[in-house]
């Protein structure tokens, strides 16, 4: 699942790649990160009541609009493309509230042995990825507001080259309109976008473990490692 990302683009530049205006708050209030993970502040754009997109901040982990409890939700960082459209937590975002989350690349995990190794993916043409993802408001009683994400993921494509069995669903500039249309509500037209990336969009290497810490958040831990195995565990 992709429950980890980079995000050290600055939002300008963000804004520009996926056509939106931006919230005036991220020009000085987002810094960048090299390792984010759930309940962090991620980013994300959707059509507006006034139809103009606008970049803006999240919390990454959805709370739906009805939840009593803010907390009860932390784990809904990632929604299944198979079951989206159908579970409760996520049906109602999936069919007014879809968003494009950018980021610059994704770590994900593979089990060797005893131990896992994890591995850095990006786009192979350089430029941020995409993801598919929806978006909610929640305001409990006495509680401050909430703008959470989620990213979709799906079964894994070639690109994952056996590290993992699930992957963000990421989208071409050309689907982004169609994803974000307020007016799009066929589940079965929804859907078919939620694909494995194709071949070739994205390349990956491995990186150090320290990126396992959530604490540990600086642009070394992009830096190739080599990969974990017996002879470096000391087995």
């Amino acid at each position: 699942m992709c429950g980890r990302i980079a995000l050290y683009s600055d939002p300008p530049r963000l804004a520009r790649l996926v056509e939106a205006g931006i919230d005036p708050d991220l020009v000085d209030g987002v810094t960048p990160h090299w390792n984010v993970g759930p309940t962090a502040t991620i980013l994300g754009a959707r059509e507006s009541s006034d139809g103009h997109r606008v970049l803006r901040a999240y919390r990454w982990g959805l709370v739906p609009k009805a939840a009593k409890d803010a907390s009860a939700h932390k784990g809904a960082f990632n929604a299944r493309a198979e079951t989206v459209a159908s579970r409760q937590m996520f049906r109602n975002a999936f069919m007014r509230s879809r968003a494009l989350i950018p980021a610059d690349g994704f770590f994900e995990w593979k089990t060797m042995g005893k131990a896992k190794q994890p591995y850095y993916f990006h786009r192979a043409d350089g430029f941020p990825m995409v993801f598919a993802g929806l978006t909610e408001y929640w305001r409990g009683e006495g509680a401050d507001a909430i703008h959470s994400a989620t990213i979709i993921t799906t079964a894994s494509g070639s690109d994952m080259d056996g590290i993992h069995d699930r992957m963000p669903v990421i989208l071409e500039q050309g689907a982004w309109d169609h994803w974000l249309d307020p007016e799009l509500i066929d589940r079965d037209d929804l859907e078919s976008m939620l694909q494995p990336a194709p071949e070739g969009t994205l390349v990956h290497y491995p990186v150090g473990r320290e990126v396992g810490n959530i604490r540990n958040d600086r642009p070394e831990l992009l830096q190739p490692a080599p990969e974990v195995t017996p002879l470096n565990l000391g087995w």
